[in-house]
């Protein structure tokens, strides 16, 4: 029966091994995981803590709720803006979201 059935033999070398397409396949998905979304949003990060300790007296800032003000006072934790003549307000110094350039409010 075996002279009907031909063995069959290996031709040249294995491709490549599994558990290596693997780890390159983790290592890549790590580095673009890195590039795309760590990075940036550290980068976001560090930008939004020097604005926040740069915060001075007279600033004119938007809040992340949209309400623009002038800066009149500042302690560790809070800000208060002046929205209008007299208005003021108190906001955590982590919802300021962007310092606008002077003489945008003409208005206080």
């Amino acid at each position: 029966m075996s002279f009907l059935i031909s063995p069959a033999y290996a031709e040249g070398a294995a491709g490549m091994d599994p558990g290596m397409f693997n780890m390159l396949f983790l290592v890549g998905f790590a580095l673009i995981f890195y590039f795309f979304l760590w990075r940036p949003q550290s980068k976001r990060a560090k930008e939004h803590k020097a604005l926040i300790n740069g915060l001075a007296k007279g600033d004119e800032v938007i809040t992340a709720g949209g309400i623009i003000g002038k800066v009149t006072r500042l302690t560790d934790a809070y800000v208060v803006l002046e929205v209008s003549n007299g208005v003021e307000l108190k906001f955590q110094k982590a919802h300021v979201a962007a310092e606008l350039p002077k003489g945008t409010i003409k208005d206080i």
